[in-house]
């Protein structure tokens, strides 16, 4: 059940009537990103080998600084720490139909390993999300494939506030953006910024 609420909830990430298929600027094949985070800081190091068109697009939104002042608004003990619509609604709306292609499942959805959140094929746009536990049996099948993992600072991921679970509606952090999170979810940790290292 945990995996079909997970795929509903991702379609919110890009579903779009009109998507439109891009191709991100090539990154380098081995990169890191520092997350600077409400929590403390930790690393991603990402494999162009184990999902290139995920790791061009997360070099891109890092480069573009995308994640900066974006919350964790999915925080699942157990299960994994979902982030990547921005807190500007203007910003998520201009990503929101750039989807990328597909990767084949390459490296499994193992303890920090990081992901594209998705709603089935041809749906990635900007959300990740990093695994807690080995989610390689359920989430590998459907094609979640992991393009980097945490390399430092699993233990700060680990602290990301759980307090309100899966209850911020994706829908008007798109529309809304950080207003509404601000509000009705005061507590959720947050990306000072994120930089490619």
């Amino acid at each position: 059940m945990r995996v079909l609420i997970f795929v509903v909830l991702a379609c919110l990430c890009g579903c779009s009537s009109q998507p439109e298929a891009v191709t991100a600027p090539r990154a380098p094949d081995v990169f890191r990103v520092k997350f600077d985070t409400s929590k403390g800081a930790f690393v991603v190091e990402a494999h162009r080998a184990w999902a290139p068109n995920g790791a061009d697009r997360f070099y891109d939104l890092a480069k573009q600084k995308f994640f900066d002042d974006t919350r964790f608004f999915r925080v699942v003990k157990g299960f994994m720490v979902q982030f990547g619509i921005s807190g500007d609604p203007k910003t998520a709306e201009s990503w929101r139909a750039k989807m990328i292609p597909d990767d084949p499942v390459k490296e499994g959805n193992v303890r920090g390993n990081v992901s594209f959140a998705m709603a089935g094929p041809g749906t990635r746009t900007t959300q990740l999300f990093i695994n807690f536990a080995d989610n390689s049996q359920s989430l590998d099948p459907q094609g979640f494939a992991a393009f980097g993992r945490v390399v430092s600072g699993m233990d700060v991921v680990d602290q990301i506030n759980a307090q309100y679970g899966e209850s911020p509606d994706q829908g008007r952090i798109q529309a809304e953006g950080n207003d509404y999170l601000k509000q009705a979810f005061p507590n959720l940790d947050y990306i000072k910024t994120a930089r490619v290292e």
